[in-house]
């Protein structure tokens, strides 16, 4: 089992930036995929980002070029920096866990944009 917490939301203007991050109860170095997940009102949960064990980035093509990605295997987190920061970014965004047979998800984070 892996818990997952997550940190770092909050408010913030357009154009501002946040860095989320996502603690774990274990080593991550051997999951095969950390990824970030937002929700906003009235809408499905969407991927924004997912980090491989290999390294391996991918990104929504909404926040390509303003997100990005990134792990400390030695401190089991993950991180979303996050740039150039739109109204509709504004979601509870979740960090999840997914090693094939089983999958994680924290318990999210508000982040607001608007001015």
């Amino acid at each position: 089992q892996v818990q997952l917490v997550e940190s770092g939301g909050g408010l913030v203007q357009p154009g501002g930036s946040l860095r989320l991050s996502c603690a774990a109860s274990r080593s991550i170095f051997s999951i095969n995929a950390m990824g970030w997940y937002r929700q906003a009102p009235g809408k499905q949960r969407e991927l924004v980002a997912i980090i491989t064990n290999g390294g391996s980035t991918s990104y929504a093509d909404s926040v390509k070029g303003r997100f990005t990605v990134s792990r400390d295997v030695a401190k089991n987190t993950v991180y979303l920096q996050m740039n150039s920061l739109k109204p509709e970014d504004t979601a509870v965004y979740y960090c999840n866990a997914d090693h094939g047979v089983w999958s994680y998800w924290g318990q999210g984070t508000q982040v607001t944009v608007s001015s």
